[in-house]
């Protein structure tokens, strides 16, 4: 049975309310396929409530213009705030995020998420949630000063860990497996008692990985990867220190 996704009483001001079900009801008669993500998949996935002024959802980039015409066309104010990942419809004091990628282009929105989604429900409307595998996916890269998801992403494995498809996870983030192999440490730190939650053979391919990459020669050129995961504190790498950014897209 599909879970309900409940609004916490931090969001029940009526035109939040409204604006959430208007949104969903113009997504639904757009005929454009799209995913619930953000705060709400959250709270689907690990029934943390967190207060939010906005909607996540996503979308594949070819669906993104139809979406924002459908919303012009009902009276929002629309926007393509970055041509690379992120667009908005935008009410009064309310506004959605159309997510189709992510800054770094590595994790744009394909049929293998919807493949994977979650029928849920949302203020009596029937929608798709996007799967918790994206959403580590897409947070592994969200390590910023004003925003870190590293502690979403640790409550993610600790409460739904055991119907993660890790193979999944792994095919998409192997190319910077890096990211996942701090962040398996940062939940073994957190979370001794749960360290099963990780599958061994995981943790003991990033080890390995790990531990061959000094068999390697350095790179001949300067590399900063910073860039993929906080597009301002690495600024200056590149800016002023000569470091080049290489933007490698997964599988």
């Amino acid at each position: 049975m599909a879970k309900v996704i409940e609004i916490n009483d931090g969001l029940q001001r009526q035109a939040a309310h409204d604006f959430y079900k208007e949104v969903l009801t113009l997504l639904t008669e757009s005929s454009a396929d799209f995913l619930v993500g953000g705060g709400f998949a959250l709270r689907l996935y690990t029934d943390l409530m967190r207060d939010t002024k906005d909607l996540d959802i996503f979308c594949k980039s070819g669906d993104t213009p139809r979406i924002l015409k459908h919303f012009k066309d009902n009276g929002f104010e629309t926007e393509l705030t970055d041509a690379r990942w992120l667009a908005k419809a935008i009410k009064g004091d309310h506004f959605m995020d159309i997510i189709f990628n992510n800054p770094g282009n590595h994790c744009h929105v394909d049929d293998g998420w919807f493949e994977r989604s979650v029928q849920s429900e949302m203020l009596g409307i029937q929608v798709r949630v996007i799967p918790a595998e994206a959403l580590i996916w897409s947070k592994l890269y969200v390590q910023n000063r004003e925003r870190y998801d590293g502690g979403d992403i640790n409550h993610l494995i600790l409460r739904y860990g055991q119907n993660i498809d890790w193979k999944w996870l792994w095919q998409h983030i192997e190319v910077h497996w890096q990211l996942l192999l701090a962040q398996f440490l940062s939940f073994q730190f957190v979370y001794p008692s749960e360290r099963d939650l990780i599958p061994k053979w995981l943790f003991d391919e990033l080890l390995v990985r790990a531990q061959e990459q000094y068999d390697m020669p350095p790179p001949k050129e300067k590399i900063c990867r910073g860039p993929l995961i906080d597009q301002t504190q690495y600024a200056t790498d590149v800016t002023e220190w000569d470091y080049k950014v290489v933007t490698i897209r997964s599988v």
